[in-house]
């Protein structure tokens, strides 16, 4: 009777590692389905960017403009390495669900090149970042593809913050 008990709670355990990686299932499916649709959490992201462009200013023009993206990549990336780091699986799933999220939306501006549709901060008086650095690059007619590779690597991400719990265990 007492092995029945023990087997009952080791199964409980085992299932509520997942229900984090359940919900991180459901919001990321909600973020690939609406790529496109401002969130709160594009504000933040909007932030980053805009720092990212400030901080890597003394690079040169291509990285300038690049850095808005790096920026958007290199602060979830140190929370998820933070958390990874110290074993803790709910914080690097966060952090990797952010990581992904911020990919959807670099996707969209990536895509944006040739259109130019999406608001800028600025207005027309300043430039689109990806127009500017696919034009630099010779792929401005592959924009979309480009786009298309960043959900791509989101969707990656996204599976791999679902599947931490096979690879951090408490």
């Amino acid at each position: 009777m007492q092995g029945a008990g023990v087997t009952a709670i080791s199964i409980f355990e085992e299932s509520r590692k997942w229900i984090v990686s359940a919900l991180i299932l459901l919001i990321s499916a909600y973020i690939v389905y609406n790529r496109g649709t401002f969130t709160w959490i594009d504000n933040v992201d909007l932030l980053l960017h805009e720092a990212g462009h400030l901080i890597f200013f003394f690079f040169g023009k291509f990285i300038y403009t690049l850095g808005g993206t790096l920026m958007q990549l290199i602060i979830p990336g140190i929370i998820v390495h933070y958390f990874h780091w110290n074993q803790y699986r709910t914080g690097t799933q966060v952090g990797l669900l952010w990581v992904g999220q911020n990919l959807i939306n670099i996707s969209v501006y990536a895509a944006d090149a040739r259109a130019k549709q999406l608001p800028l901060l600025g207005g027309k008086s300043v430039y689109h970042d990806w127009n500017y650095m696919l034009s630099e690059l010779g792929l401005l007619r592959y924009d979309s593809e480009v786009g298309y590779v960043f959900v791509a690597l989101a969707v990656i991400t996204f599976l791999i913050a679902v599947f931490m719990p096979l690879i951090i265990r408490d």
